[in-house]
């Protein structure tokens, strides 16, 4: 009998830390030296509308192919009611996979049945989320998560930022902007972990609304990848986050999302301006086939591979930053 309860014992034991190890939120380098990164954005999932099936079977596929260390959800994600149904069943396949994931908002997020605020209390009850407990938090949406190297010591920082929706002021038209706060949380954050760590560390910004920084890069004689096939539809008022990222030193890359049908990626001041692929189904616009930017950390160094993987199995624009595009 004794025998028999220390089995059951062991038995527990193995399938609580196989359930822990599956849900974790720490972030790790892989033995290889590798961290990947799945980006969905612009899903526009409708519960209960077939029109929406297409995105989940595109994670799925994701997910198996590219075998992603985290999932990066960038905006516009459930834009129908109910809102709660519709996070359950898009983060499904993320929670089956048992993959680290985090998510920003975009505008279209909180115009249904669920404010900014209760979406984020909502996904803090699946496991799996690193916004549930990041490295730091502000009190505007922003939380920072690090990627540790084997030793456990920080190699990586992640910056999920809240880019807002609409302008709150009644003489701007348009998208909304990071506040100041927001401004400073962000140099705050870069300095007390360049202190820490004795170095600024390679760091990577995920948000939806892209800057406006984009429009000017890519008009500009900067060398870029990808295409443009509609304006950047960002903010009219600009407070300063790529300087600001400029001048602190760690933001190799920032990834948005918001305009479907751009997916290209511009050097600018030797920061990568990128765009996700839209990985929506057939509930708004667009035309391009859908898909996810991956994108791969390698430690110790300041510079990350990147390239856009399509329902249909292709890969395209596979850029090595900053060397391709310098």
């Amino acid at each position: 009998m004794k025998t028999k309860y220390l089995i059951l014992f062991f038995v527990l034991n193995i399938l609580i830390q196989s359930a822990q190890s599956k849900n974790k939120t720490t972030l790790e380098f892989n033995e290889r030296g590798n961290f990947k990164i799945a980006q969905f954005t612009d899903i526009h999932f409708k519960p209960g509308a077939p029109e929406s099936e297409p995105s989940l079977g595109l994670i799925k596929y994701i997910l198996e192919t590219e075998q992603p260390d985290l999932v990066a959800f960038t905006g516009d994600i459930v834009t129908g009611r109910p809102a709660a149904d519709g996070w359950k069943t898009v983060l499904e396949p993320v929670l089956k996979a048992g993959v680290p994931f985090a998510v920003t908002l975009g505008n279209h997020d909180d115009e249904h049945d669920l404010s900014r605020q209760q979406i984020r209390e909502l996904l803090k009850s699946f496991p799996g989320y690193v916004g549930k407990k990041p490295d730091a938090a502000s009190d505007f949406g922003d939380y920072l998560v690090k990627v540790n190297a084997e030793n456990k010591e920080e190699n990586a920082l992640l910056y999920f930022l809240d880019s807002n929706a609409y302008s709150t002021l009644d003489s701007v038209e348009g998208y909304g902007w990071f506040s100041f706060d927001q401004v400073n949380w962000y140099r705050k954050q870069s300095r007390k972990n360049a202190l820490k760590n004795g170095e600024k560390l390679p760091a990577l910004a995920y948000f939806h609304i892209p800057l406006p920084e984009y429009q000017t890069a890519y008009d500009s004689e900067a060398k870029k990848k990808g295409q443009r096939n509609e304006d950047e539809c960002s903010p009219d008022i600009n407070t300063g986050m790529f300087t600001a990222m400029l001048f602190e030193g760690d933001v190799m890359g920032t990834f948005v999302g918001h305009d479907h049908v751009n997916d290209y990626i511009v050097n600018h001041y030797d920061i990568a301006l990128a765009y996700g692929r839209w990985s929506g189904g057939k509930t708004t616009y667009g035309d391009l086939q859908h898909g996810s930017r991956i994108v791969v950390l390698e430690k110790g160094k300041r510079q990350f591979k990147t390239w856009m993987r399509l329902r249909d199995g292709q890969v395209v624009d596979n850029v090595l930053f900053p060397d391709d595009i310098k």
